[in-house]
């Protein structure tokens, strides 16, 4: 008969120490695991981190990533590990925009409820939409499996430009000739589909790392975690149904019978180590420019923009930084054109005149998620794999989210929960 002592059942080890990797060794240290992190790189976070930039002189996040109180899954990451108090959360969901071919400007304000009343008054709505105009999130919610969101929003009308597109862009990091009718759907569903009250942005105080990874490993150690880092797997091996080895090239480890492997790495990795792996294998580019600034800012945290390479602002003390997703058309130009067309716009949106470019960092990621297309859709794993003491984590796996941080914690979840089964 089994143990029911959970630390006698084997160690887990979790292959990457992102937010996927970090959630699953945090849920299974709670459930009292014995649980090895193993991280490649010299820190962990991955995507979503926090350092010291030399040329601005300041400290600052890898990527612009935002969480709302109605991600689930991210909030109860953030209070397993003790974080809630790195945050500040606006006590309302408003989400600014401002068009710059019209100069035009509006508020999209939910209201708390789950009663959409809101969508009834104009000057709530993304400017120039209807009512009629959101319906067309139900329409998508059901679209067909291969069907992109073009298929369903006629690209003619305002609230394509000023709310779908945008909306697809940024949490799809597709464009929407290609991107997956039924996943943008079912996210506005569970996003403002849940009322105002789903939709609080959450900010960091300090940083990303400073929120969402330092306290976990903060906490993995105090439950006895092991955390190595620049610890790349280069190989597994197998034996019958079952993973027996861990080759990290100057060291190996040999798993016992009721060990088992949580492998939290990129989708280009867990191809490379399971080669009979189906997984995303097309992905797309975001572009995050960083701008030191210590003048005058806006009063709120982000700006939706619509009609420039910037799509969205977030302002930050010290910084304003820039978010282009979906960035295939502007990821190869020179930093210092993206740096001056990308300030324009960011002068513009929050009203800062003629104002000379500051210093910069821009920061490109050609790979940054994979691609929200159907075809890439269909070729999401679960957590499970053939093999009985190995699953899967990452914002890859077929988690019902797009690549998000919300995405990648579910997956950490659900890994840690296949295990434990």
């Amino acid at each position: 008969m089994a143990s029911s002592n959970p630390a006698s059942r084997g160690r887990v080890h979790v292959i990457g120490a992102g937010l996927a990797g970090l959630a699953a060794a945090t849920r299974l240290a709670r459930a009292g695991r014995q649980v090895t992190l193993h991280e490649a790189a010299q820190q962990a976070g991955g995507r979503c981190r926090s350092y010291d930039d030399a040329e601005l002189g300041c400290r600052i996040d890898n990527g612009n990533h935002l969480i709302v109180s109605g991600n689930l899954a991210a909030m109860a990451y953030i209070s397993e590990i003790g974080a809630a108090a790195t945050f500040s959360t606006r006590d309302k969901a408003v989400f600014s925009f401002v068009d710059l071919t019209t100069n035009e400007s509006w508020q999209v304000r939910p209201t708390e409820g789950l009663l959409p009343w809101w969508l009834l008054v104009p000057s709530r709505r993304a400017k120039g939409t209807s009512l009629l105009d959101y319906l067309d999130a139900e329409r998508l919610a059901r679209a067909g499996e291969n069907a992109v969101v073009t298929d369903i929003v006629d690209r003619r009308k305002t609230a394509f430009r000023r709310l779908w597109a945008p909306l697809c862009v940024a949490a799809l990091n597709t464009a929407p000739e290609e991107a997956s009718a039924r996943l943008l759907g079912r996210l506005f569903r569970d996003t403002f589909g849940r009322g105002g009250a789903a939709l609080h942005p959450l900010m960091p105080h300090e940083g990303l790392s400073e929120s969402l990874v330092d306290p976990a490993l903060v906490q993995l150690r105090s439950k006895g975690v092991e955390i190595a880092f620049g610890h790349r797997l280069r190989a597994l091996r197998f034996s019958n149904d079952a993973a027996t080895h861990l080759d990290f090239g100057k060291s190996e480890v040999a798993l016992g019978a009721d060990d088992r492997v949580v492998l939290a790495v990129t989708a280009p990795v867990a191809t490379d180590l399971l080669p009979d792996l189906t997984a995303p294998d097309a992905f797309r580019g975001i572009v995050n420019a960083h701008f030191k600034w210590t003048g005058q800012t806006p009063d709120q945290p982000f700006i939706g923009v619509i009609g420039g390479i910037a799509e969205w602002v977030f302002v930050k003390p010290g910084i304003l930084s820039t978010t282009s997703s979906a960035a295939e058309a502007v990821i190869d130009l020179p930093g210092e054109e993206l740096a001056q067309r990308l300030w324009s716009d960011v002068a513009r949106a929050c009203g800062l005149g003629n104002a000379p470019l500051p210093t910069w960092r821009v920061v490109k990621e050609k790979r940054a998620t994979f691609a929200a297309t159907p075809e890439q859709l269909r070729r999401r794993p679960g957590a499970r794999t053939s093999w009985r003491n190995l699953v899967l984590a990452g914002d890859w796996t077929d988690t019902g989210w797009p690549s998000t941080i919300e995405g990648a914690i579910q997956s950490g979840f659900s890994a840690a929960a296949a295990i434990e089964a």
